[in-house]
């Protein structure tokens, strides 16, 4: 038989248990959790607007995409795009606003006004294709991502068995 390919593409990845550098969820997540009263955190551009989307939901379209390309290597060999609805893809300083409500305000968030590398102000991902072609779409809201990662984040803090949180994160967005 034939060996399907396709290139898959992933909107900006959120979650809990990500601690990359120079990340917006990440260094706030850092913030939130270093020690002292003084919780800082620089951003470059509150009014950027990215698809933000939960960890668990590009690994969903990519498993549907893999499965689709085992039974149908010719039909849906081409490129994939996994991302949230429109209404989710939100600006910086709205889903820090939301990470803050979650997290008690603690974090103390400033523009950095130096100079910066130049980015793309609006990154938006068209799914169309994914959603009436493989019959995948977003089930979490960025409300429901930002409550994971603060679920995640205080479970780490208190010391609790993440592998134990990870998969009943993993079991509950499987039941949406």
């Amino acid at each position: 038989g034939s060996v399907g390919i396709a290139t898959a593409r992933a909107g900006n990845v959120i979650g809990g248990g990500d601690w990359a550098k120079d990340r917006l969820i990440p260094d706030f997540v850092r913030a939130f959790l270093s020690k002292g009263i003084n919780k800082k955190m620089l951003i470059r551009n509150p009014n950027a607007i990215r698809p933000w989307q939960h960890v668990l939901e590009p690994i969903s379209g990519y498993l549907l995409l893999a499965e689709k390309l085992y039974a149908n290597p010719k039909k849906y060999s081409e490129a994939w795009n996994f991302g949230p609805d429109y209404k989710d893809m939100l600006p910086v300083g709205k889903v820090l606003s939301k990470l803050s409500d979650k997290f008690g305000g603690e974090v103390e968030i400033r523009v950095d006004k130096g100079r910066h590398p130049h980015e793309t102000t609006c990154l938006k991902l068209d799914c169309s294709k994914s959603k009436s072609l493989l019959g995948w779409k977003p089930k979490m809201s960025i409300d429901m991502a930002i409550s994971k990662i603060a679920e995640w984040t205080f479970e780490y803090k208190k010391k609790s068995d993440m592998r134990e949180i990870m998969f009943r994160q993993i079991d509950q967005f499987v039941k949406f």
